[in-house]
């Protein structure tokens, strides 16, 4: 478990102070009352992503971009700004005018727990931003690299009975971090979460051999499987992930163990529905596509998209409510 320090929260403060400080002086240069959709776009699109290049959200973010750029005829750039265990980026997004220009592409790490697991949080999940739609599901992994002998998740729990085991993640208080306490609670054994700053440096230890294992969103661990630089143990999905037929789901060795992670697309709040409804017409035809479907399936995403705004806001609710009541129970906090 981590704690909060005084000199961490000042720092995020002034982080925030300074996004919104930006974001007011960019405000007051919008002419007031946006026709809404009515010659939207007329300017470049923003997709932010709240985390470093390579992890998941980046990954959706820019199989997204090139498609969405296509479908509405502008530029559509993707902006990574990470920090604050991915609050940073939704806070930009929430800050921003709602005109439709500047997007947020988050899995539920960064809106739906984070906001629980920071101590101060300058935005609200459920007031401060307009959902759009999703892009894709995903499972979390549950791997190994060369330091830990195991091959299969029942050899892995039996062995945290017995001694320490060291499972990294991307940082504290995501969705990895909080599989991780579930994968603790279920087995009963003596794992240590390690948390790292980002995907890539958990990958890259976790390869290297100085952790015994790693719990991540399946898309940046993906290729390191194909490769047998790690060995997959689990997917906590409720089905075995068609990519990987041969690696068992969590919940055949832990009953009723599943944990599924989706990707998508938000507006800040107040921006007008013809414009989230023309975003969420051009998601929903993109993700339709055949070479879409096998570029999001190669990246260990399967494409999904709900039935509206309106269904994934409500499902966005129940998402922010359902994580929020693990991570009071498991006082678990983000750095």
């Amino acid at each position: 478990m981590s704690t909060h320090s005084s000199r961490g929260g000042l720092a995020i403060g002034r982080i925030f102070s300074l996004v919104a400080m930006s974001l007011a002086a960019a405000a007051s240069l919008v002419a007031p009352g946006t026709a809404g959709a009515q010659g939207f776009p007329a300017k470049p699109i923003r997709l932010i992503v709240g985390y470093t290049p390579g992890g998941s959200n980046d990954i959706a973010a820019r199989i997204l971009a090139p498609r969405l750029a296509e479908a509405l005829n502008t530029t559509v750039l993707v902006e990574n700004k990470p920090g604050a265990s991915g609050a940073l980026g939704s806070d930009y997004v929430a800050k921003s005018p709602p005109d439709g220009y500047t997007l947020l592409v988050a899995s539920a790490s960064p809106v739906v727990i984070t906001p629980h697991t920071l101590a101060k949080i300058p935005f609200n999940t459920l007031t401060d931003f307009s959902p759009i739609n999703t892009i894709g599901l995903t499972p979390e992994a549950i791997a190994v690299g060369p330091r830990l002998k195991v091959t299969t998740l029942k050899q892995l729990l039996e062995t945290a009975r017995k001694q320490d085991v060291t499972l990294a993640s991307s940082g504290n208080g995501g969705l990895p971090h909080l599989t991780i306490e579930l994968l603790t609670q279920a087995s009963k054994g003596r794992i240590v979460h390690v948390p790292y700053k980002g995907a890539a440096p958990a990958m890259t230890d976790t390869v290297a051999g100085h952790v015994d294992g790693i719990v991540m969103d399946l898309p940046p661990l993906f290729p390191f499987i194909q490769d047998g630089k790690l060995t997959a143990l689990a997917m906590t999905s409720d089905k075995r992930f068609d990519m990987l037929p041969n690696v068992p789901t969590a919940r055949e060795e832990l009953p009723g163990f599943t944990v599924t992670n989706w990707m998508g697309v938000f507006a800040p709040a107040k921006t007008p529905k013809d414009v989230v409804d023309q975003i969420n017409a051009a998601i929903v035809k993109i993700v339709a596509r055949e070479d879409v479907k096998a570029q999001l399936l190669k990246a260990a995403l399967v494409p999904s998209v709900m039935a509206s705004p309106d269904a994934f806001t409500k499902f966005v609710a129940e998402e922010f409510n359902r994580w929020g009541k693990l991570v009071k129970e498991k006082n678990i906090t983000s750095d």
